[in-house]
């Protein structure tokens, strides 16, 4: 969330081959836009807009850095730091191969599809974090920190 404008920030970048993505990255897109639609509505009480840049990842970006696509920033901060989670890879689909899909390990379960709840939480850990940054620079002011 940018302290100036108030908006929280998602970005998603996924790889597009002759007008498709893999069934991975389909489903993915979904839970994005459910959790987008939750976002939007929980965070709107605070007047915190919600922006979601989907971007293309070209054929040769993802032969260069498969792992990039199917990844999610939330304020320019990986999805999978807001749980400690990590990254990792799996066989995907006919559209991805030869390479590995991307995966994100939180706990002890991985996911290859991120779930809208998963995002949900990031979401709403990223605004907290802002606003708790943004009102304790100008904790004498409550007229600031709404």
């Amino acid at each position: 969330m940018n302290e100036k404008d108030n908006t929280l920030k998602i970005r998603w970048r996924r790889l597009i081959l002759k007008g498709e993505t893999c069934p991975r990255c389909r489903s993915t897109e979904e839970e994005l836009e459910k959790a987008v639609s939750t976002l939007r509505q929980a965070l709107s009480l605070l007047r915190i807009e919600v922006i979601l840049e989907k971007e293309e990842l070209s054929v040769g970006e993802f032969e260069n850095e498969p792992l990039e696509s199917n990844r999610i920033w939330i304020n320019d901060r990986p999805l999978e730091e807001y749980f400690g989670g990590k990254i990792g890879q799996s066989p995907c689909c006919d559209v991805c191969e030869p390479y590995e899909c991307r995966t994100v390990e939180i706990g002890e379960q991985v996911y290859e599809t991120i779930p809208s709840e998963i995002i949900v939480r990031a979401g709403l850990a990223a605004a907290l974090q802002s606003l708790n940054t943004r009102c304790s620079k100008n904790c004498c002011d409550e007229e600031n920190c709404q």
